[in-house]
């Protein structure tokens, strides 16, 4: 597939230097102080935000990590020099987690943010700290930290402002490269959209949104029914939910199924503005255009082959991203 939204990642973080035991001896200075330099910090392995990347690809290829260790401290209180980090470029909207505990690490958002995965151990200390009035000459350094050891599960969640929201084959990858440039695959069979696409919808006065079409929702996604959980996490960071549902069927049932999904997936879904566009209006009889679903959100008739409604359905998005429109 070119596009991954997970990975699993089992990381080692370099250990530090050891610091060094070591005495000042020089020509005319025969009984020298210590001067043992502190060891380099082992280096660490993070995460850091490219707004250029929209998937998690890469790392599926790079399971197992180590970083580089720390090296010793030196003579005349010389510090090693630290263990380089590893460095993994990743979409902006990854997500890290403790694989064991699914503890929350954090996440990257903004381009060149940098998020630490596993911190590498820090150097020992030379013998030189451990000077005191009652022992002048210590012969003792501190051993370099190990680095931390971690499994770690990566996830993005798309950026977009706008989610499409529907069944298999409501239209959601027609209508998205009507209103924007994206070009997802589109054939006449239930899960033609096996990874979710971005497209950006471009409007008059230089105005513009991210709109995402993600994999369509079954009944039981929840539960992981058809792709199920890999796809609905994609919907949390959407401003506006834009649901998608075929003229043809029984838009009221479908709506109905659609947010009872989201909500079992996680309540707050639905705190979200929503809007309905319901497509194949070129296919409508006209006893169904008379007809009004019943619905609690605004609803727009739409054809992505004629292009009737599109107009319509961007601004009422627009009003609803800027202009704090709510539901109905």
């Amino acid at each position: 597939m070119r596009f991954a939204d997970y990975a699993k990642l089992y990381l080692k973080a370099g250990a530090g230097g050891a610091g060094m035991a070591h005495f000042r001896r020089e020509k005319y200075v025969p009984r020298g102080g210590p001067d043992g330099g502190d060891g380099g910090n082992g280096g660490s392995i993070k995460l850091e935000g490219d707004a250029h990347m929209n998937t998690l690809l890469d790392l599926r290829y790079r399971k197992f990590l180590k970083a580089k260790k720390g090296q010793p401290g030196g003579t005349s209180q010389k510090t090693g020099k630290k263990g380089e980090d590893i460095i993994l470029r990743v979409p902006l909207g990854t997500v890290a987690y403790e694989s064991e505990t699914r503890r929350f690490i954090g996440e990257v958002v903004k381009p060149g943010e940098h998020l630490v995965l596993a911190k590498g151990g820090k150097g020992g200390l030379g013998n030189t700290h451990f000077k005191t009035a009652t022992n002048q000459t210590p012969d003792y350094a501190q051993p370099g930290e190990p680095g931390e050891e971690v499994v770690v599960e990566i996830e993005l969640k798309l950026i977009a402002e706008v989610g499409l929201v529907g069944f298999p084959n409501a239209g959601k990858s027609t209508l998205l490269s009507s209103l924007s440039a994206a070009r997802p695959k589109i054939a006449d069979y239930p899960f033609t959209t096996l990874e979710p696409n971005l497209g950006v919808v471009q409007m008059p006065d230089h105005r513009s949104f991210v709109m995402a079409d993600i994999p369509g929702i079954i009944e039981k996604a929840h539960e992981g029914k058809g792709l199920g959980l890999r796809f609905l996490r994609h919907i949390e960071r959407n401003k506006v939910l834009l649901f998608v549902i075929n003229g043809m069927s029984d838009v009221a049932e479908e709506y109905r199924i659609l947010c009872n999904e989201l909500y079992a997936y996680r309540k707050d879904l639905l705190d979200k503005p929503r809007l309905v566009a319901v497509t194949h209006l070129d296919l409508f009889p006209e006893h169904i255009l008379e007809q009004t679903p019943n619905l609690d959100a605004d609803y727009v008739p739409v054809s992505a082959v004629s292009g009737f409604g599109l107009d319509t359905l961007k601004e009422r998005i627009w009003e609803m991203l800027h202009g704090n429109k709510k539901n109905g």
